[in-house]
């Protein structure tokens, strides 16, 4: 059973018209959580010397990242969302559709020139990694690709991701579904 069929469709959450994909699924499935490490870790594992780093956003991708650090031989670095982190941060505030978050980083986490891998669990409007990735640019760092189990292409969050010249890589897509 591949991975795509092991993601819950959620109809109207967290509002109506909405089809929320729901990883939970998926990786309490030991079968399916093992299936999306290994896919990652054969993408990123002929890869080690092109980044320094995987950083994870709160919170899902704290799951997948700290297991694919663990697989891969990599520092996890988290982006989390404001005053989670105990030590000094460095902070980006976004929008939302429905208003503005803010996602922070210890400002110590990344050396300057330090490459990284940015892994979340979905790819939708893309305003989360966007933020993610201002987080590890303020700090000298520099994103060589960013990792989603689930693109939902429709969004428009991988375009407008590719347009800022980031590289997108998903192990499934949600198309017009």
């Amino acid at each position: 059973m591949p991975i795509k069929s092991r993601i819950r469709t959620i109809p109207d959450h967290p509002k109506k018209g909405i089809m929320f994909r729901d990883i939970t699924t998926l990786i309490r499935d030991p079968v399916g959580f093992r299936l999306v490490i290994d896919d990652f870790t054969r993408r990123y594992a002929a890869t080690l010397a092109v980044f320094d780093y995987i950083v994870g956003i709160e919170a899902r991708g704290f799951i997948i990242g700290g297991a694919l650090s663990y697989s891969l031989g990599k520092g996890f670095i988290p982006v989390r969302k404001s005053g989670k982190l105990p030590a000094e941060v460095v902070q980006h505030e976004y929008e939302l559709e429905y208003g503005t978050d803010t996602v922070e980083i210890h400002r110590d986490s990344l050396e300057t020139g330090a490459r990284v891998l940015l892994v979340d669990d979905l790819l939708a409007t893309g305003g989360t990694a966007q933020a993610a990735a201002t987080l590890v640019e303020k700090l000298g760092g520099v994103v060589v690709e960013m990792a989603f189990i689930v693109n939902l292409p429709d969004v428009g969050g991988e375009q407008r991701l590719r347009d800022r010249g980031y590289s997108i890589y998903a192990l499934v897509e949600f198309e017009g579904e």
